[in-house]
Protein backbone atom coordinates (compact mmCIF):
# COMPACT_ATOMS: atom_id res chain seq x y z
CA UNK A 1 0.00 0.00 0.00
CA UNK A 2 1.13 3.35 -0.79
CA UNK A 3 1.57 5.84 1.82
CA UNK A 4 1.39 9.69 1.02
CA UNK A 5 3.16 10.84 4.47
CA UNK A 6 6.43 11.40 4.16
CA UNK A 7 8.95 10.84 6.66
CA UNK A 8 12.33 12.84 5.71
CA UNK A 9 13.99 11.08 9.85
CA UNK A 10 16.33 8.57 8.59
CA UNK A 11 15.26 5.32 9.18
CA UNK A 12 16.53 2.68 11.56
CA UNK A 13 17.10 0.29 9.62
CA UNK A 14 18.62 -2.20 11.64
CA UNK A 15 16.13 -1.67 14.61
CA UNK A 16 12.91 -2.31 11.60
CA UNK A 17 14.90 -5.76 10.41
CA UNK A 18 15.36 -6.93 13.74
CA UNK A 19 12.15 -6.08 14.48
CA UNK A 20 10.43 -7.97 11.70
CA UNK A 21 12.71 -11.09 12.72
CA UNK A 22 11.37 -11.28 15.90
CA UNK A 23 8.06 -10.76 14.52
CA UNK A 24 7.90 -13.94 12.28
CA UNK A 25 10.43 -15.88 15.27
CA UNK A 26 7.53 -15.29 17.37
CA UNK A 27 4.98 -16.47 14.86
CA UNK A 28 7.34 -19.43 13.80
CA UNK A 29 7.08 -20.33 17.26
CA UNK A 30 3.80 -20.25 17.76
CA UNK A 31 3.02 -22.39 14.65
CA UNK A 32 5.32 -25.02 15.84
CA UNK A 33 3.59 -25.21 19.16
CA UNK A 34 0.43 -25.68 17.72
CA UNK A 35 2.02 -28.14 15.51
CA UNK A 36 3.38 -29.91 17.90
CA UNK A 37 -0.35 -30.03 20.02
CA UNK A 38 -2.72 -33.13 19.78
CA UNK A 39 -5.48 -30.66 17.84
CA UNK A 40 -3.39 -30.44 14.14
CA UNK A 41 -5.52 -30.22 11.67
CA UNK A 42 -5.13 -30.09 7.42
CA UNK A 43 -7.27 -28.20 5.57
CA UNK A 44 -8.26 -29.22 2.02
CA UNK A 45 -8.81 -27.33 -1.24
CA UNK A 46 -9.71 -27.87 -4.72
CA UNK A 47 -7.87 -25.87 -7.50
CA UNK A 48 -7.82 -26.46 -11.20
CA UNK A 49 -3.95 -27.66 -10.36
CA UNK A 50 -5.26 -30.23 -7.92
CA UNK A 51 -6.34 -31.20 -4.33
CA UNK A 52 -4.28 -28.88 -1.87
CA UNK A 53 -3.57 -29.75 1.60
CA UNK A 54 -3.10 -26.56 4.27
CA UNK A 55 -1.63 -27.62 7.54
CA UNK A 56 0.04 -24.36 8.37
CA UNK A 57 -1.88 -23.08 11.66
CA UNK A 58 -1.64 -19.38 10.93
CA UNK A 59 -3.29 -19.99 7.18
CA UNK A 60 -5.76 -22.72 8.30
CA UNK A 61 -7.05 -19.74 10.43
CA UNK A 62 -6.22 -17.00 7.60
CA UNK A 63 -8.97 -19.40 5.05
CA UNK A 64 -11.11 -19.92 7.91
CA UNK A 65 -11.62 -16.03 8.45
CA UNK A 66 -12.20 -16.15 4.67
CA UNK A 67 -14.97 -18.74 4.65
CA UNK A 68 -16.90 -16.68 6.80
CA UNK A 69 -16.19 -13.78 4.31
CA UNK A 70 -14.21 -11.59 1.96
CA UNK A 71 -11.32 -9.61 4.47
CA UNK A 72 -9.01 -6.61 3.66
CA UNK A 73 -5.60 -7.71 4.53
CA UNK A 74 -6.02 -5.12 7.61
CA UNK A 75 -8.96 -7.19 8.76
CA UNK A 76 -7.24 -10.10 8.35
CA UNK A 77 -4.19 -9.22 10.26
CA UNK A 78 -6.20 -7.90 13.01
CA UNK A 79 -8.55 -10.92 13.53
CA UNK A 80 -5.53 -13.74 13.37
CA UNK A 81 -3.28 -11.42 15.62
CA UNK A 82 -0.14 -12.10 13.76
CA UNK A 83 2.46 -9.29 12.46
CA UNK A 84 1.93 -7.99 9.17
CA UNK A 85 4.69 -9.66 7.10
CA UNK A 86 3.38 -12.99 8.12
CA UNK A 87 0.33 -12.53 7.36
CA UNK A 88 1.47 -11.03 4.03
CA UNK A 89 3.65 -13.95 3.46
CA UNK A 90 0.98 -16.37 3.87
CA UNK A 91 -1.16 -14.25 1.51
CA UNK A 92 1.40 -14.70 -1.27
CA UNK A 93 1.53 -18.23 -0.77
CA UNK A 94 -2.00 -18.68 -0.68
CA UNK A 95 -2.58 -16.59 -4.19
CA UNK A 96 0.31 -19.13 -5.56
CA UNK A 97 -1.51 -22.00 -4.89
CA UNK A 98 -4.46 -20.95 -6.40
CA UNK A 99 -6.46 -20.94 -3.02
CA UNK A 100 -7.37 -17.57 -2.71
CA UNK A 101 -7.40 -14.34 -4.74
CA UNK A 102 -7.97 -10.64 -4.38
CA UNK A 103 -9.90 -7.03 -5.87
CA UNK A 104 -9.28 -3.93 -5.59
CA UNK A 105 -10.97 -2.54 -2.53
CA UNK A 106 -13.72 0.10 -4.06
CA UNK A 107 -13.21 2.10 -1.50
CA UNK A 108 -9.45 2.28 -2.02
CA UNK A 109 -7.84 1.66 -4.68
CA UNK A 110 -4.51 0.87 -2.86
CA UNK A 111 -5.82 -1.91 -0.82
CA UNK A 112 -7.01 -5.50 -1.38
CA UNK A 113 -9.99 -7.87 -0.62
CA UNK A 114 -8.43 -11.49 -0.05
CA UNK A 115 -11.57 -14.27 -1.03
CA UNK A 116 -11.60 -17.78 -1.33
CA UNK A 117 -11.53 -18.76 -4.78
CA UNK A 118 -11.06 -22.49 -4.53
CA UNK A 119 -13.28 -25.15 -2.95
CA UNK A 120 -13.17 -26.26 0.02
CA UNK A 121 -13.30 -30.05 0.72
CA UNK A 122 -13.03 -31.02 4.13
CA UNK A 123 -10.18 -31.38 6.69
CA UNK A 124 -7.93 -34.08 7.95
CA UNK A 125 -8.15 -34.17 11.90
CA UNK A 126 -8.00 -37.33 13.77
CA UNK A 127 -10.93 -38.24 15.93
CA UNK A 128 -10.93 -41.07 18.81
CA UNK A 129 -13.83 -42.79 18.35
CA UNK A 130 -15.59 -44.20 21.75
CA UNK A 131 -16.70 -47.65 19.73
CA UNK A 132 -14.45 -50.08 17.89
CA UNK A 133 -15.47 -49.80 14.50
CA UNK A 134 -15.79 -53.98 13.85
CA UNK A 135 -17.98 -53.90 16.93
CA UNK A 136 -20.35 -51.55 15.17
CA UNK A 137 -19.82 -53.02 12.20
CA UNK A 138 -21.03 -56.86 13.81
CA UNK A 139 -23.90 -55.22 15.58
CA UNK A 140 -25.42 -54.29 12.45
CA UNK A 141 -24.47 -57.34 10.51
CA UNK A 142 -26.16 -59.37 13.43
CA UNK A 143 -29.56 -57.93 13.46
CA UNK A 144 -30.61 -56.15 10.10
CA UNK A 145 -31.74 -58.27 7.28
CA UNK A 146 -33.42 -55.40 5.45
CA UNK A 147 -31.16 -54.91 1.98
CA UNK A 148 -32.04 -50.78 2.82
CA UNK A 149 -30.11 -51.11 6.49
CA UNK A 150 -27.52 -53.04 4.55
CA UNK A 151 -27.00 -49.59 2.31
CA UNK A 152 -27.11 -47.47 5.07
CA UNK A 153 -24.32 -49.94 7.13
CA UNK A 154 -22.15 -49.25 3.97
CA UNK A 155 -22.36 -45.36 4.15
CA UNK A 156 -21.97 -45.38 7.68
CA UNK A 157 -18.89 -47.74 7.38
CA UNK A 158 -17.40 -45.57 4.86
CA UNK A 159 -17.72 -42.46 6.71
CA UNK A 160 -16.42 -44.05 10.26
CA UNK A 161 -13.85 -45.41 8.38
CA UNK A 162 -12.55 -42.20 6.78
CA UNK A 163 -12.92 -40.68 10.39
CA UNK A 164 -10.74 -42.62 11.75
CA UNK A 165 -8.15 -41.88 9.13
CA UNK A 166 -8.97 -38.43 9.90
CA UNK A 167 -10.79 -37.00 7.62
CA UNK A 168 -13.59 -35.15 7.56
CA UNK A 169 -16.20 -35.58 4.95
CA UNK A 170 -18.83 -33.04 6.29
CA UNK A 171 -18.33 -30.55 3.50
CA UNK A 172 -18.39 -32.63 0.32
CA UNK A 173 -21.75 -34.46 2.14
CA UNK A 174 -23.39 -30.69 3.03
CA UNK A 175 -22.30 -30.07 -0.92
CA UNK A 176 -24.03 -32.69 -2.14
CA UNK A 177 -27.02 -31.58 0.00
CA UNK A 178 -27.38 -28.32 -1.53
CA UNK A 179 -27.37 -30.08 -5.25
CA UNK A 180 -30.00 -33.04 -4.10
CA UNK A 181 -32.31 -29.82 -2.37
CA UNK A 182 -32.11 -28.04 -5.35
CA UNK A 183 -33.53 -30.77 -7.79
CA UNK A 184 -35.94 -32.18 -4.94
CA UNK A 185 -37.68 -28.53 -4.57
CA UNK A 186 -39.57 -28.91 -8.25
CA UNK A 187 -40.77 -31.87 -6.45
CA UNK A 188 -42.09 -30.55 -2.80
CA UNK A 189 -42.35 -26.99 -3.77
CA UNK A 190 -46.41 -25.31 -2.54
CA UNK A 191 -47.36 -21.49 -2.15
CA UNK A 192 -49.01 -23.02 1.28
CA UNK A 193 -46.35 -23.53 3.86
CA UNK A 194 -48.17 -25.94 5.53
CA UNK A 195 -48.47 -28.22 2.53
CA UNK A 196 -44.99 -27.33 1.57
CA UNK A 197 -43.54 -28.80 4.67
CA UNK A 198 -46.20 -31.92 4.71
CA UNK A 199 -44.67 -32.80 1.36
CA UNK A 200 -41.17 -32.83 2.75
CA UNK A 201 -42.00 -34.54 5.76
CA UNK A 202 -43.76 -37.46 3.36
CA UNK A 203 -40.68 -37.31 0.81
CA UNK A 204 -38.72 -38.29 3.92
CA UNK A 205 -41.01 -40.86 5.22
CA UNK A 206 -41.51 -42.21 1.42
CA UNK A 207 -37.29 -42.79 1.05
CA UNK A 208 -36.93 -44.33 4.24
CA UNK A 209 -34.67 -40.69 5.50
CA UNK A 210 -36.65 -40.57 8.93
CA UNK A 211 -39.68 -39.29 10.60
CA UNK A 212 -40.38 -35.99 10.46
CA UNK A 213 -42.17 -33.85 13.02
CA UNK A 214 -42.88 -30.17 12.50
CA UNK A 215 -41.80 -28.70 16.03
CA UNK A 216 -42.25 -25.10 16.09
CA UNK A 217 -42.74 -22.49 13.27
CA UNK A 218 -40.70 -19.22 14.89
CA UNK A 219 -38.35 -20.09 14.55
CA UNK A 220 -39.23 -23.07 12.29
CA UNK A 221 -37.97 -26.26 13.95
CA UNK A 222 -37.70 -29.70 12.74
CA UNK A 223 -37.16 -32.99 14.15
CA UNK A 224 -36.29 -36.50 12.44
CA UNK A 225 -36.31 -39.69 14.39
CA UNK A 226 -34.46 -42.72 13.04
CA UNK A 227 -32.44 -40.09 10.42
CA UNK A 228 -30.69 -42.11 7.63
CA UNK A 229 -27.88 -39.97 8.01
CA UNK A 230 -26.39 -40.59 11.39
CA UNK A 231 -28.85 -43.08 13.79
CA UNK A 232 -26.83 -45.79 14.94
CA UNK A 233 -23.63 -43.97 14.27
CA UNK A 234 -20.93 -44.23 17.21
CA UNK A 235 -20.61 -40.96 19.45
CA UNK A 236 -19.08 -38.61 17.43
CA UNK A 237 -19.66 -35.41 20.11
CA UNK A 238 -20.83 -32.88 17.37
CA UNK A 239 -23.36 -32.88 15.05
CA UNK A 240 -23.31 -35.34 11.61
CA UNK A 241 -26.27 -34.38 9.46
CA UNK A 242 -24.36 -33.05 6.81
CA UNK A 243 -26.22 -33.79 3.47
CA UNK A 244 -29.66 -33.18 5.86
CA UNK A 245 -28.58 -29.90 6.56
CA UNK A 246 -27.59 -29.14 3.05
CA UNK A 247 -30.98 -30.39 1.31
CA UNK A 248 -32.88 -28.29 3.78
CA UNK A 249 -30.71 -24.89 3.51
CA UNK A 250 -31.66 -25.56 -0.43
CA UNK A 251 -34.82 -26.24 0.19
CA UNK A 252 -35.87 -23.52 2.18
CA UNK A 253 -33.80 -21.18 0.57
CA UNK A 254 -35.49 -21.37 -2.89
CA UNK A 255 -39.22 -21.27 -0.93
CA UNK A 256 -38.28 -17.99 1.14
CA UNK A 257 -36.13 -16.67 -1.77
CA UNK A 258 -33.33 -15.44 0.26
CA UNK A 259 -30.49 -17.81 1.75
CA UNK A 260 -31.40 -19.93 4.89
CA UNK A 261 -29.26 -20.50 7.45
CA UNK A 262 -29.47 -24.21 9.32
CA UNK A 263 -28.37 -25.42 12.36
CA UNK A 264 -28.61 -28.76 13.57
CA UNK A 265 -28.56 -28.80 17.53
CA UNK A 266 -29.58 -32.47 18.40
CA UNK A 267 -28.00 -35.25 16.36
CA UNK A 268 -27.72 -39.02 17.09
CA UNK A 269 -24.17 -38.71 17.07
CA UNK A 270 -24.82 -36.09 19.91
CA UNK A 271 -26.26 -39.44 22.10
CA UNK A 272 -29.63 -37.57 21.27
CA UNK A 273 -32.76 -39.70 20.45
CA UNK A 274 -33.66 -37.66 17.72
CA UNK A 275 -31.88 -34.85 15.26
CA UNK A 276 -33.26 -31.12 15.47
CA UNK A 277 -32.59 -28.47 12.65
CA UNK A 278 -33.36 -24.96 13.91
CA UNK A 279 -34.19 -22.78 9.78
CA UNK A 280 -33.88 -18.98 10.15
Amino acid sequence: MVKNNINHDPPTIEGDITSSINENNSDIKNDNHISNSENIQIELFATPSGVKAVKSPVRVKILSMLREGDLSFDELVKFSGRAKSTVSSHLKSLSREGIISSRVDPYDARKKIFFIQSEYIGKLQREQLQEDISAYIQRYISSENDPFEFFRLIFHTIRISLLTQGVDIDPILHEAGLKVGEALYEKVKDPNKDTFLGNIASFWQTHSLGTVTIKTLEPLTISVQDCFECSGLPYLGRPACAFDSGILESLFSLYNNEKAKVKETKCYALGDKYCRFVIE
